[in-house]
């Protein structure tokens, strides 16, 4: 009698992965996730070893919004709990990023054992998950744990968040029953609404005198880039990004105006959208951040906002419609213009540099990496004043800039420029990290050396928290120094240089850009009161919250 083999839990999880697109699992090992890795050794998905397991979620982050899908592989409880920070930030900017945690066995579990690396009740874990994911599930069935797989997956898909899957270590080599596929209900349209809602922007922006878009994240995370570009070329719009949504367009092209949030923008931009008579907002989410801490000047009478499925244009609101349909059926509906853009862009200075014998500073820093930048680089930015300094830089091509815009965490970029490495090898990375952050994760930096990646670090080192420091002063910003140039000793094949001048930062640039063959990192040394304009601008507000001033 013969009798059918099926895959195990471990390999069906694994092979769902690989046919999502994902190539790299990213994670820390630990005796209750050593079965599935020993299942991935096998698989065509390989392991990408990190130096922590929360570095290992940001490098997932950073491979998902490169690939669309990411992923990690920890151990239960001191693995999967050192990701909870980068995992609620991959929540909170819409990354879908898998969660696979090992777990004590089903037998184990039966006697309520005081087993290591416990916490409290086995469910504690996966409650924990549940306030950060869109959907949790624990393996713990063999006959619906197929069905659980498939389902998480397409939730991350669909809802563009992270997903939870806990696999007890005893059922990684069982057998699971193939199921009749059950999808989730397919989200679409409500035709009405879609041809309603584009009816009426269709007449607005006949009426309107100097319409514009303002771009956001949600056509970053839903890959509506092209359909973009579409409805731009075609309607010959000029746009502005919010900062979380930077790069959604090329930063190059002659409809890009620059970043938009309040008062924290250039002055160009500001104008631009605050005499707009219609603001088409696209995927806009108005947080704190991209809104400059509220002070945007946005007036919802002269706006359609289409986001979060439905479009709102001015009291009349459209549910039921999808960012993605009304791209598309604004960019075919629309009518063809042949006329220049509205506003000519803003031409990148280009001063003479280095000045011998001047002092580094943040904004000549921001002119030289302008000028720098190529169409095959991508920037990857941790929080601080290295983000707000970036909203000058102009990346060539689309969706080339990362970062923690919006939950605005320390320690995103290292380990998140690895994933988005590997995600897009045709891509060098550029990092822009402060020196406090790259103390919180850059170890991963040895990761980057170890697989012979060649990023180019840019160490934004003003001795301590810049940030918290413009808002309020005080020891507890200052932070240890660390001599970021001779790292090489220590992580392996790495260029170290050490910049305060202009002349020493052009010296130590130029070889990076020459050297390809691992990575460099410039420690430039920056005086601890230079900032950023717009730094400054959000210090200033953010002081009143902190000391109570008025």
């Amino acid at each position: 009698m013969s009798t059918t083999k099926f895959d195990t839990l471990g390999q069906y999880l694994l092979k769902r992965l690989y046919e999502e697109g994902v190539r790299h699992i990213f994670g820390v090992p630990g005796d209750y996730v050593l079965g599935f890795y020993d299942l991935m050794v096998n698989s065509p998905v390989q392991h990408i070893g990190t130096t922590r397991e929360d570095c290992a979620a940001f490098a997932a982050d950073g491979y998902a919004r490169c690939q669309g899908l990411g992923a990690l592989a920890v151990t239960y409880g001191v693995g999967a709990l050192n990701t909870v920070n980068a995992v609620a930030g991959a929540y909170a900017e819409s990354s879908p990023v898998i969660v696979i945690s090992g777990s004590p066995g089903i037998t184990e579990q039966k006697d309520d054992p005081l087993i290591h690396h416990r916490f409290g009740p086995f469910t504690f874990q996966r409650e924990i998950f549940e306030r950060i994911t869109c959907t949790t599930v624990v393996l713990n069935d063999p006959v619906i744990a197929f069905r659980q797989i498939d389902h998480a997956i397409a939730a991350a898909r669909r809802y563009c968040k992270p997903v939870y899957i806990e696999i007890p270590r005893d059922l990684v080599m069982v057998e699971g029953y193939p199921m009749p596929s059950e999808a989730l209900d397919k989200f679409t349209s409500d035709e009405s609404a879609l041809a309603e809602a584009v009816a009426e922007t269709l007449e607005l922006m006949a009426k309107s005198v100097s319409p514009m878009i303002i771009a956001g994240v949600e056509c970053h995370r839903r890959g509506l880039q092209s359909e973009l570009l579409d409805l731009v070329e075609q309607a010959r719009l000029p746009v502005a990004a919010t900062l979380t949504g930077k790069s959604v367009l090329a930063e190059r092209h002659p409809a890009y105006l620059g970043i938009y949030e309040g008062a924290m923008s250039s002055e160009h931009a500001r104008y631009m959208v605050e005499q707009s008579d219609l603001l088409l907002m696209l995927g806009v989410t108005l947080n704190d951040i991209d809104t400059g801490i509220y002070t945007a000047k946005l007036d919802p009478h002269h706006m359609v906002r289409a986001a979060q499925d439905e479009v709102v244009i001015s009291a009349h609101r459209y549910p039921r419609v999808l960012l993605a349909d009304f791209l598309s059926a604004l960019a075919c509906a629309v009518k063809t213009s042949n006329q220049d853009y509205a506003s000519p862009p803003i031409t990148l200075q280009s001063s003479r540099f280095p000045e011998p014998s001047r002092q580094m500073s943040t904004s000549r820093l921001i002119e030289r990496l302008n000028q720098a930048l190529s169409p095959e680089m991508m920037v990857v930015c941790d929080v601080g004043d290295c983000l707000f300094a970036a909203i000058d830089l102009r990346v060539h091509e689309q969706s080339e800039f990362l970062a923690s815009s919006y939950y605005a965490t320390m320690g995103f970029a290292v380990p998140a420029a690895l994933g988005a490495q590997i995600a897009r090898p045709d891509h060098r990375a550029l990092i822009l990290v402060g020196d406090g952050a790259f103390q919180m994760t850059g170890t991963e930096l040895s990761t980057h050396a170890h697989l012979g990646l060649n990023p180019i670090v840019i160490v934004f080192n003003n001795s301590g928290y810049s940030t918290e420091r413009f808002i309020l002063e005080g020891p507890f910003n200052n932070i240890s120094p660390w001599r970021f140039d001779r790292l090489g000793e220590v992580f392996g094949p790495l260029n170290g240089f050490d910049a305060t001048t202009e002349e020493e930062f052009e010296t130590a640039l130029i070889n990076a850009l020459q050297n390809q063959s691992m990575p460099s990192i410039i420690n430039v040394h920056l005086l601890s009161e230079d900032a950023s304009s717009a730094m400054k601008r959000l210090a200033e507000h953010l002081k009143t919250r902190v000391t109570g001033a008025r």
